[in-house]
Parts: structure tokens; sequence; C-alpha cells
């Protein structure tokens, strides 16, 4: 323990020695204010016995500086002046303790010791706080991660159940021909089914592998230019044909062209996900409208795919952007799905910090719009 003395009087400083030195510290002297400040400068000390009355600079001056400069430092106060005022006034300055003049040897390791002690029990304080404060982090991370385990189990589980289906029927399929079940002029339409199935497969297979894709490049948008009305004009061509099989109106309505920085097959796939889906569920002689433009005031690009399809259930929309979900209102027009569309529409929008609102009406139809920040938009970004 590292001692600096400051006083005035030289047999104080040399007292302060002789009771100090035997009890193991190291003791460092000096006769006046400036001058103790410039010991403190040059290396660190534990306490500091500060004379209150000195000539030039008073103790209560290098006090003021002292805290300011070491905060953790401990002063105790001598003085041949005790007063409850002068007393007052030292605590108020950050003194931790007050000895008046003469003192003993003792007296004076007492009132170390103590403060000394107070010192250790803060610190141990502090640590403890720090300690619990870390138990604390580690049990949030603890419960994030059991709940992490949780998703990726029920995630696994649902998968096995959604790809059972399709594998059970085909290796089905191929046991009833192997074993003659089914008369030769049956098995077209049994490796029809099969076929489908197999396709089922297949493109379940593909969405999860997109998706994964897509979760490990979040954070990370490639620089492309990209005219985000000229993806909507594509990916609208190549439904077309099937829009008019289904006999249904499709229309786009694009009031701005805004030109954005990204991957051209992000936007492809974000308009082309939302698309399929109205199709999918719109029945025979409804309507799809495309939408795109701008928000000048907010600085925000906004698509929206709307149709007069069966809608969703109000308690399910919470829900539809669940891996796997699909609402009891689509199972029931259409058996097969792999129910990752709206996730990978969500995880597109989340690589570029965009939002995605839905409005929809069981049996009348559904409004989705995403919302692209101004941070996607290239400088002058509206072509």
């Amino acid at each position: 323990m590292r001692v600096l003395v400051v006083d005035d009087e030289l047999g104080i400083r040399e007292g302060c020695k002789r009771a100090l030195v035997p009890q193991g510290f190291e003791v460092d002297v000096a006769e006046n204010g400036p001058s103790g400040l410039h010991k403190l400068q040059e290396k660190a000390f534990d306490i500091l016995l500060l004379d209150a009355m000195m000539p030039g600079m008073s103790g209560l001056e290098v006090l003021h500086h002292v805290r300011q400069l070491y905060p953790e430092l401990i002063c105790i106060i001598i003085t041949g002046y005790a007063t409850v005022e002068l007393a007052v006034q030292a605590m108020r300055e950050g003194a931790h303790d007050f000895i008046a003049k003469p003192f003993t040897p003792g007296l004076l390791l007492e009132v170390m010791n103590r403060e000394l002690d107070h010192q250790r029990l803060k610190r141990e304080a502090q640590r403890v706080k720090n300690l619990e404060e870390e138990i604390r982090g580690l049990t949030r991370v603890k419960a994030e991660m059991e709940k992490l385990a949780e998703v990726e189990s029920r995630f696994m589980l649902t998968m096995v159940h959604v790809l059972q289906a399709p594998v059970a029927v085909l290796q089905n399929s191929v046991q009833l021909i192997r074993k003659g079940y089914v008369p030769p002029e049956q098995h077209s339409d049994v490796l029809e089914r099969a076929d489908l199935r197999a396709g089922e497969l297949l493109a379940t297979l593909d969405d999860i592998l997109l998706l994964s894709r897509l979760k490990e490049r979040l954070g990370t948008r490639p620089g492309e230019t990209v005219s985000l009305a000229e993806v909507l004009d594509s990916v609208r061509s190549s439904f077309q044909k099937e829009a008019e099989e289904r006999q249904l109106t499709l229309s786009t309505e694009i009031a701005d062209r805004p030109v954005l920085l990204g991957n051209p097959e992000h936007f492809r796939l974000l308009w082309s996900q939302l698309l399929s889906n109205a199709i999918q569920y719109t029945p025979s002689g409804g309507q799809i409208t495309l939408s795109l433009k701008t928000d000048s005031g907010e600085r925000q690009v906004q698509g929206t795919v709307s149709d007069t399809g069966i809608g969703i259930a109000t308690e399910e929309i919470p829900r539809i952007f669940e891996v796997f979900y699909r609402s009891e209102a689509a199972k029931s027009i259409k058996e097969t799905g792999t129910g990752l569309g709206l996730p990978i529409v969500q995880q597109i929008l989340s690589l570029y910090g965009g939002t995605i609102e839905v409005d929809s009406t069981l049996g009348k139809g559904t409004s989705i719009r995403f919302i692209l920040p101004q941070s996607t938009l290239q400088d002058g970004g509206v072509a």
C-alpha cells in the first residue's frame, strides 16, 4: 500500500513514516500542496494524508483537485485546527475521514485501516454487482438459446411431417407397381400422381434451401442498381399465361419507377412469391392488381399485390409468416403447398430493412403491401 503524506510540518511527515513503514506501508512525503500534486502525477497512491492548513495552497484546495483527478484515492484530512465547520467542509470536498493533531500512531492506523476496509467492501460490492449482471446476462442468453433450440426442434418436426407425405406416396406407388397390385393400364395414372408428389417434394426442398440462403446473407446487400418497375413488368409477363388459364384479370398500376440498390433476383422473388400466392388462391373470374409507387415525403418504395381471392381469417394473419404454415382457407382450396412463400418474402424484406403489411377479409380478398426504406434507395432514385 502506498501512502502520500502532504504536510508543512516536518515532524508530522516523519512521524507518519515511522508509524506506517513498520506496518508494511510504502510512504512518500511532500511539504506543500503543489509538491504533493506533482508526486500524485508521478505515481499511483492508495491513501493521501493531507494537512488542512498549509501556506500557499491549502489542503482543501489540494483536495478539490485530487477529487477531480483521482476519484478512487482515499483522502484523510489531518489538522491542528479541528472544528465542526472544517470537518463538514472537508467532507463536502470529498475527504473520507478527519484526524485532529496531535494523534497517536494507533489512531492513525485505525482510521487508515477502517477506510481501506470500506474501500475493499465497496470494491467487493461492485464486483458482486458486476457478477450478478453477468449472471443475468448469461441467464438471458441461456433462455434465448433454449428458445432457439425449441424453435429449431419444432421446425425439424414440422419439416419431417411435411416431407413424409410426398415421400410416402412415392414409395407406395413404386411398391404397388413392383408387386403387381396395379394393372398395366393403370400404371400411367399411378406414375402421374407419383410425379406430382415428387414435384411437390422438390419444390419444398428448393424453398427450404432458398430460405436458408437468404438467412445466411442477412445484413449484407450487393450494390447492383435495380429498377423495381422493370422487375415487376418481367414477373407479370411470366405469370400472364397462368392467369389467363385460370380466367383471372391481371393488371398493374405503376405510379413511379424507383431505382434501388440490391440483388435483382431478390426483388424478382419478392414479386413472384406474392403474385404466385394471389393466383393460386383467387377463384376463376377474380382480379389481381399489382401496384408500385414511392412516398416522396417518407422516401419509401411501396409495392402492393391485391386480389379478390379466398382471404385470410383475422386470427390467422399473425401466423402466415411462420415456416410451413398454411391457412385453413388455403388448405381447403389447394391440398398441397410448401407454406414457405411468405416466410421467403419476409426474409427478403428483412435483408433490406423493409416491412410488410397484410389486410385481408375472409371470402373477399387480400392485399399485401411491402415497404422498402430510404436507405435502400439509390441517390436520385426515382427514374
